[in-house]
């Protein structure tokens, strides 16, 4: 019984293990600078993956409201492997005059969109990895 108790707990921890290795290789946001201009908002976004081959790599950044509704998506269209992290772009983004609260996501080939997602407030200039400059 107790070899059967040992067995059961190191398959746990090996599964926990597990767990914290696909977190681990989910699409980092480094950094998100959103601008404001007169014809509306662009953002400039870099991430920080573990691109591998044509099979996994980021292959998506997106903005989404605070209700989760789709504002923009950047479709990325290649592997980065010798490019870590890398910084892409996405202009006109339609965010509604009123909005206080957006979502910048990342998603890569293999585990879909990240759980780690940046909130960017934008009644504020800056926050926990964004800058906001207004027009």
């Amino acid at each position: 019984m107790r070899r059967f108790a040992l067995m059961i707990m190191g398959l746990a921890m090996g599964l926990g293990g597990l767990a914290q290795q696909v977190h681990a290789n989910e699409v980092e946001i480094v950094s998100v600078y959103l601008n404001q201009t007169d014809s509306g908002w662009s953002a400039d976004v870099t991430l920080k993956h573990a691109d591998s081959d044509w099979d996994h790599y980021a292959d998506a950044w997106r903005i989404v409201n605070a209700a989760g509704h789709l504002l923009k998506t950047r479709v990325l269209y290649h592997p980065h492997i010798n490019e870590q992290p890398f910084t892409r772009s996405l202009s006109n983004i339609p965010i509604a005059a009123g909005t206080d609260v957006i979502y910048v996501e990342a998603h890569d080939k293999r585990h879909g969109w990240s759980s780690q997602r940046v909130k960017i407030d934008l009644t504020r200039s800056s926050g926990d990895r964004y800058h906001i400059r207004r027009k």
